[in-house]
């Protein structure tokens, strides 16, 4: 699907979309953005971009572990961002989180500026995924981390099996039925089937200057966390 068709998937599925995540995912998205946040490891504070930031689940998951810390998100979907700051408002983080419409492959945003930068179920939805990790890396300061968070499948043979079968058969036609068109959840399903395996996206992230890769598996590898870190500056 092009990025303008994404673009109107994700304007036009907005009003329901944290409904949806979570009775698809029975729940476990939460639990999910929680692990994110908990990975980050910013206790002492600092600033976190976070792409494709949508309706700011993961930002404020993020906001609330971290009291100290700055949350800066993106989005190219008006809609999903009105959303995000109406929930960001009533939960009294709109001091702390500021959401700007923006492209993950072209961010508004200094270079070397961010202590961390997430995104969560967005880079499967970025044409060319190569700009936006480079984009990543640009605004990370020397250290900083990326975590990439989405969705994979179980390796376990037999739990593959069922849940190929929930992806691929249940999810789609319940999912469009509750978004209320013929087509969002099935993209979905055919987006994370023809996503990038684990070697082969930790290459790009390789490839794209980052260092430290690896990766930590969800719900039985359901969702995945890829990592990466920005190498810090050598000694003068």
């Amino acid at each position: 699907m092009k990025d303008t068709a994404v673009k109107a998937m994700f304007e036009t599925i907005a009003p329901s979309y944290d409904f949806q995540n979570s009775f698809l995912s029975l729940r476990r998205d939460i639990y999910w953005r929680r692990a994110l946040a908990e990975i980050l490891q910013l206790d002492k504070g600092g600033t976190v971009l976070d792409v494709a930031v949508g309706t700011a689940e993961t930002a404020l998951a993020i906001s609330c572990r971290y009291p100290r810390v700055r949350v800066v998100g993106v989005d190219f979907s008006p809609a999903m961002l009105s959303v995000g700051k109406k929930k960001i408002a009533a939960r009294g983080h709109d001091i702390k989180i500021s959401l700007t419409l923006g492209d993950g492959r072209q961010l508004p945003i200094r270079s070397g500026s961010v202590d961390a930068v997430t995104i969560s179920f967005g880079i499967r939805n970025m044409e060319e995924r190569m700009l936006a990790l480079g984009e990543f890396h640009r605004v990370l300061k020397p250290g900083g981390r990326l975590f990439i968070m989405e969705f994979s499948y179980p390796d376990q043979p037999l739990l593959n099996r069922l849940y190929r079968f929930y992806f691929d058969h249940i999810l789609p036609p319940v999912g469009n039925l509750l978004s209320r068109t013929n087509y969002a959840y099935s993209y979905l399903a055919d987006s994370v089937d023809s996503f990038p395996d684990d070697r082969q996206f930790i290459g790009e992230f390789a490839a794209a200057g980052f260092t430290d890769t690896g990766i930590k598996k969800l719900t039985f590898g359901i969702a995945k966390i890829f990592q990466g870190r920005k190498q810090a500056q050598e000694a003068l």
